[in-house]
């Protein structure tokens, strides 16, 4: 494998059971997957993961998955670093690319990769800041609560308008995910937001947190922060929502690491002042 190159690559689509690769891989880099992702991943789109092998050993990683006929994101875009430099990368891009299609295809580009990404047609939209720490331990919020069954509907309604696709088959996993804990808030019986913790390999992550203001993004956080109990957590922001911004800012929160959020062309309209912490990085 020494000399190994591009011509040498072979990609196919992956499976769930290549997921441990794939997200060790990631963790490798700090990007800190969650425990439970995979299968929520997959269940938006199972044909949307990619896997590079040489001589059978998997050595480079891509997703572009699908929502619906206009849209999709790519991410896990991995090479194994011994083998970096090599056009491997590249090879595992091009094939896995043409999944998409003619949809506009959105990501969460690390820094070194971001020119790479302008070359390939991507323009910013904005920056987004990853905040880590230990927060005090939480309480009560007034209209916060666990979410229960009968708030399915209203949160998958509620998060079709903070994204720039429907996510159906993806929230019936990522709500009811082993170890993923799911708050709503509630006022004169309408949702105002809703938010979800979930374990990760170095600390917990918040994911997402939609809020229609900083006061219901405030109390979905503070119930967040009991459910962390003094634990080390992550949440992701969109650095235009200056309101979260001073929300993670405001709790003790430190930037640990940024990416860029780039679009290839334009996206539904959507409600991106609610987007207090994005779901991930991974998957938009």
């Amino acid at each position: 494998m020494t000399s190994a190159g591009p011509q040498d690559l072979v990609v196919t689509p992956a499976t769930l059971d290549d997921w441990p690769v794939i997200s060790g891989w990631a963790a490798d880099e700090g990007w800190n997957p969650g425990l439970s992702d995979g299968p929520a991943f997959f269940a938006q789109d199972p044909n949307g993961f990619f896997i590079g092998r040489l001589a059978e050993e998997p050595v480079s990683a891509i997703s572009v998955v699908n929502y619906g006929g206009e849209y999709a994101f790519l991410g896990c875009y991995l090479v194994r670093p011994d083998l970096r430099g090599r056009g491997l990368g590249l090879t595992t891009w091009k094939t896995a690319l043409a999944h998409a299609g003619t949809r506009t295809i959105g990501l969460d580009g690390v820094v070194a990769q971001q020119d790479n990404y302008r070359r390939s047609g991507f323009e910013l939209a904005h920056r987004t800041v990853r905040f880590t720490g230990v927060v005090p331990d939480g309480k009560a919020a007034p209209g916060v609560r666990p979410a229960g069954k009968a708030d399915i509907d209203a949160i998958a309604a509620y998060d079709s308008a903070c994204c720039p696709a429907d996510r159906p088959r993806f929230l019936d996993h990522w709500l009811t995910a082993p170890g993923h804990r799911v708050f709503v808030r509630v006022e004169d019986g309408r949702l105002t937001g809703y938010a979800v913790i979930r374990p990760a390999h170095d600390c917990l992550r918040i994911g997402p947190l939609f809020a229609d203001t900083a006061e219901d993004a405030d109390a979905l956080f503070t119930a967040l922060s009991a459910e962390a109990a003094g634990r080390r957590i992550a949440i992701d922001v969109p650095e235009p929502n200056t309101s979260a911004m001073t929300l993670a800012e405001r709790s003790g929160l430190a930037p640990s690491f940024e990416t860029a959020r780039m679009y290839t062309g334009p996206v539904r309209p959507f409600a991106a002042e609610r987007v207090y912490g994005v779901t991930t990085l991974e998957l938009g």
